[in-house]
């Protein structure tokens, strides 16, 4: 039976949701708990264990999602691949766990939380999300989230108390995800069956995965370097600290897109299988339409109100939180188009190497552009090494995107939202300039600016907001008529 995108979107926004805005609940309480340099030691230390992670899974996360719903409806195959993956993941994360201890857990300034986060790495053994993200049974991932990720909100206002608890911080992290990926297994039996040790066949997976491993690379360098770069060139984790903060404004911005795009990813490569162009097709134009759509106004938004915000959200001493909001702000466009072009296409009919060139690319840039704009502008130089560097690898794939759709095709969708952020963004910048800091003059400016956003949308008859209302209209009806 075929998923509806719609509720899958649903359940993977608020998996993202989750993953992302809980942290933001409790960001304005461990900022003035723990104080700029603890959370800098945490962003800083993060990005260090990621680079193990991101060995230890190489590009079996994204592999396994395509493999998997290519074979949605072959229960034998696809448990064969599930467990012949597992098995690769568990090597290859098993010699990252022991190069992490011996180089970073051992001794040194932050060998207690090194020694911690390699919980996170043993977590990893045990993420097995992919596979259901192929299966497009999304709605297992939430239910597991919405558990674990509470309990570690509760934990945290519990427990935190001083700058001397950072520790127990990472604790609570990694403890969480560790949990949540377990309990995963649980469902693990109804969609798959006993399969034999000898007709299992590692060698297959070896250059695919490698081949997805390189670009995973170069997008971290871009996602995760920066901070680690921020703390050697400035040695300053106060500006680590900033640079984290802002940074999780951006990425819970970015759920939204985020989510949609792990739905399609399933959806494509499924039709991409079944040589079906014309889904191909009429899911990419909704991607890029959902894509203008949203980061438009998050864009303008952001820039409009972050002098007001970040006052009141994180308190004293992360003034230096605003110029790097506003500097990373416009990066919400190309993540949000390279989402499409990239791992939503690219990769899910199979054209790797062109993604792995881009992807390249970019992280070259981005890292020569750090070296530079670092020294000069600290975080904010990093914020804008990223959206050159973003906007370069969209460049190149959009090369290679031309038989779905050209670059004018791609800019024409977006008019109507542009115009409606314009306005948006003079009404909002107005009433922040006039209004004083506090919450509930956010709050109001964000309103206003939504409701100017739409407003604009209406007068300028988009289509795809109409479309949007029609078929809530339409769930809210059908659903109405079942319980009547």
């Amino acid at each position: 039976m075929k998923k509806s995108i719609a509720k899958n979107y649903i359940y993977n926004l608020i998996y993202q949701m989750l993953t992302i805005l809980l942290p933001l609940i409790t960001t304005p309480y461990l900022s003035r708990v723990l104080g700029a340099e603890p959370i800098g030691i945490y962003g800083y230390t993060i990005s260090i264990v990621t680079y193990f992670i991101l060995f230890g899974t190489l590009g079996i996360s994204m592999y396994g999602q395509r493999q998997i719903a290519y074979l949605q409806q072959d229960k034998k195959e696809r448990s064969k691949i599930f467990w012949e993956i597992i098995i690769i993941r568990t090597i290859t994360l098993s010699i990252s766990i022991l190069l992490f201890y011996l180089v970073y857990g051992r001794s040194g300034e932050y060998a207690i939380y090194y020694r911690i986060l390699i919980i996170q790495l043993v977590a990893n053994l045990f993420d097995i999300s992919w596979f259901f993200q192929g299966l497009e049974e999304f709605d297992k991932t939430v239910v597991r989230n919405l558990i674990v990720k509470l309990l570690s909100l509760v934990l945290i206002f519990i427990v935190i108390k001083t700058p001397d608890d950072l520790w127990k911080y990472f604790a609570i992290y990694v403890g969480a995800e560790l949990l949540g990926n377990m309990t995963l297994w649980l469902y693990l039996p109804k969609y798959t069956e006993k399969i034999k040790i000898k007709s299992l066949q590692l060698k297959n997976h070896i250059k695919p995965t490698l081949s997805l491993f390189v670009p995973q690379i170069a997008v971290q360098i871009y996602t995760v370097l920066d901070k680690t770069m921020i703390g050697q060139i400035t040695k300053d984790m106060v500006e680590v600290g900033y640079y984290e903060q802002a940074q999780k404004i951006i990425k819970a911005s970015l759920t939204v897109t985020v989510a949609l795009q792990t739905v399609m990813n399933s959806r494509i490569a499924n039709a991409y299988a079944r040589k079906d162009q014309k889904e191909i097709k009429k899911c990419l134009e909704s991607s890029f339409n959902f894509v203008w759509f949203l980061t438009i106004p998050m864009m303008f938004g952001l820039i409009a109100i972050s002098s007001k915000f970040v006052p009141w959200y994180y308190g004293e001493g992360f003034d230096g939180v605003i110029p790097i909001m506003i500097a990373t702000a416009p990066i919400l466009i190309p993540i949000g188009l390279n989402g499409i072009t990239g791992t939503q296409y690219l990769v899910q009919i199979g054209k790797q190497k062109i993604y792995t060139i881009s992807v390249t690319v970019g992280a070259i840039v981005n890292v020569l552009l750090n070296l530079v704009l670092i020294h000069f502008f600290n975080g904010v130089g990093a914020a804008i090494a990223s959206v050159i560097a973003e906007t370069v690898i969209l460049l190149i794939q959009l090369k290679y995107f031309k038989e779905q759709f050209t670059i004018l095709e791609i800019l024409k969708l977006s008019i109507k939202c542009l115009i409606s952020g314009i306005v948006m963004f003079i009404v909002v910048f107005l009433l922040a300039n006039y209004m004083s800091v506090s919450i509930i003059n956010t709050i109001i400016q964000a309103a206003a600016g939504m409701i100017t956003y739409f407003i604009m949308l209406i007068i300028l008859k988009y289509q795809f907001l109409k479309d949007i209302l029609n078929q809530v209209i339409s769930g809210v009806k059908k659903k109405l008529g079942k319980e009547n």
